[in-house]
């Protein structure tokens, strides 16, 4: 594997580029807007790979180290993951009142009903030993006047490749409560102009909790799937703080009987 260069003139060539966008934010503000405009599209073209750097970076440096894969795989299992809220930071990092439908990152929504949002999501950095995932989402709930309350995770293109009715999809999850609460897991399979769902209680006699959802009672048509994801579904959360400290999802074939 090739290694980065360190040499003088890479540093020299690194500092010249810091210059020059330093010189462009103290010029910004005098800037004709055409010329302003051309700044900002190369700002953003420069902060995408940026992003993409430190996302890595952050995941692989972070504690708990992502050197060891930490994710449950089932015997037999073909596809196992862990969301990248779990994984790295993402922006945003956090909210306050958030609002329904609001995103963390690209792959997990909020959804309420509430009037007023007394609502504030957060990612944390996980630090302890027994920790699996480097970060972790913290969801502070004070006065809550809806009726509904629920975070949704879109799965990847991966956990639909090769879906059959003879899979079992896993969910593990590590969680924090301020006061206990019931959390409904709910699997969406979208399979063309239908959408089955299979509904699970979260036991939580102890912090490192799991379902399991079994296709086989479903009426899914295998060929014609789309889309999958899940809804945590938090009733009755109200002053309370949530803490997910870890979440992940495999796929193994059921038992054979």
């Amino acid at each position: 594997m090739t290694k980065m260069q360190n040499s003088f003139l890479d540093r020299l060539v690194q500092r010249r580029a810091l210059s020059r966008w330093s010189r462009a934010a103290r010029l910004a503000e005098k800037l004709e807007l055409g010329e302003l405009d051309q700044l900002r599209l190369d700002a953003r073209e420069i902060r995408r790979e940026v992003d993409r750097v430190l996302f890595v970076a952050e995941s692989r440096l972070a504690v708990p180290v992502i050197g060891a894969d930490t994710v449950v795989r089932p015997l037999g299992c073909d596809w196992a993951w862990r969301p990248e809220l779990w994984r790295g930071p993402v922006v945003p990092q956090g909210m306050a009142a958030a609002q329904s439908q609001a995103k963390m990152g690209g792959e997990v929504t909020l959804f309420h009903d509430c009037q007023t949002s007394e609502l504030t999501l957060r990612q944390i950095r996980n630090t302890r030993a027994e920790d699996g995932a480097p970060f972790g989402l913290r969801m502070d709930v004070f006065r809550f006047d809806g009726s509904f309350l629920s975070l949704v995770l879109d799965l990847p293109e991966a956990a639909v490749r090769g879906l059959r009715l003879t899979h079992l999809i896993r969910l593990d999850l590590q969680v924090e409560l301020e006061k206990p609460l019931e959390i409904f897991c709910r699997l969406n399979v979208k399979h063309g102009p239908n959408t089955e769902q299979l509904v699970r209680e979260l036991p939580l006699y102890k912090g490192e909790t799991f379902v399991e959802f079994d296709l086989a009672y479903s009426k899914m048509n295998e060929k014609r799937i789309e889309k999958v994801w899940v809804d945590l579904i938090f009733e009755g959360p109200q002053m309370n703080q949530i803490v997910l400290r870890d979440l992940t999802f495999a796929r193994h074939p059921r038992a054979e009987i």
